[in-house]
């Protein structure tokens, strides 16, 4: 399936996405020539184990009110991204990025997991949001995310309250009127706290997959998921998921200590019951 970007950005993006994993998020949606000399304050900071509040309100793409909390109320994790739908050029490689890890996930959207986007542009509404997660759900192509993939639009200044509270940090450029902002998508646990970020514009579907199980609280995912969770390091500088050989050495040295427990409990068992039950031989 074709990607939905506009292929004369592609290059552009693809520079400043390697510059995004060297600086921790830092991301510009226009070229960098056009910011001038002065940087704007942009970045995204990681504010994990931070509860968001469930009850700020945006609109979604049929343009009624909704809260964050009304989308979490199913009990199911959320990836959270902020964009805005007119952006030009970075918006777009997000949202592909995350259509790509989706599409290679077996959990699916709508059933195992909620994916809320967002947009920061307090001028944006669901006359553009609509059009935009039509596309996206279209290629996505699993019925289960006409639900469970939410295009949402600012309500008063909760985008912004939103976006200070994860850490996401953009600056309006008036000249050019465009925005000069970071790429990331955020994991959220089902009673609403930050759990996990992921930066750039392509993430790892086996990370993002161990992350929503993590974010699941054991809620999705089978019991040899939760099993492999166990023997996992999460690198929240890198977002990668990587094998805890000191964990294993625990719970293989765990596992042992029982088996020999096991083993000595059931021969002294054994040792019990001949003392009660001694053999008699007859002659």
């Amino acid at each position: 399936m074709p990607r939905l970007r506009n292929s004369a950005y592609a290059p552009l993006c693809t520079a400043l996405a390697g510059i995004t994993l060297v600086t921790g998020g830092l991301m510009a949606s226009t070229p960098v020539h056009a910011m001038g000399a002065d940087i704007p304050d942009v970045g995204i900071d990681q504010r994990l184990d931070t509860q968001l509040p469930l009850d700020l309100v945006f609109r979604d793409e049929s343009g009624e009110q909704i809260t964050l909390g009304s989308i979490l109320d199913g009990g199911k994790p959320a990836i959270l991204a902020l964009v805005y739908y007119d952006c030009t050029m970075l918006c777009g490689e997000v949202l592909n990025g995350m259509l790509d890890t989706f599409q290679e996930l077996d959990l699916t959207v709508g059933s195992d997991f909620e994916v809320i986007t967002i947009s920061f542009d307090p001028t944006e509404t669901y006359a553009v949001a609509a059009p935009k997660k039509q596309i996206f759900v279209n290629a996505y192509g699993r019925e289960e995310a006409e639900e469970g993939w939410h295009f949402l639009t600012n309500e008063g200044d909760s985008a912004k309250k939103l976006a200070d509270l994860v850490g996401f940090r953009y600056s309006y450029l008036p000249d050019i009127d465009e925005y000069a902002h970071g790429s990331a998508i955020i994991l959220i646990t089902p009673s609403g706290k930050v759990s996990r970020y992921f930066y750039g514009i392509a993430y790892p579907p086996r990370d993002v997959r161990f992350a929503l199980l993590e974010a699941g609280e054991g809620k999705i995912g089978t019991l040899a998921d939760q099993l492999m969770l166990l023997c996992m390091y999460y690198n929240p500088e890198s977002g990668v998921y990587t094998i805890a050989v000191m964990r294993i050495l625990q719970i293989a040295g765990s596992a042992t200590a029982l088996m020999l427990a096991s083993f000595v409990f059931v021969l002294f068992m054994r040792e019990r019951w001949h003392r009660v039950h001694p053999v008699v031989c007859e002659s």
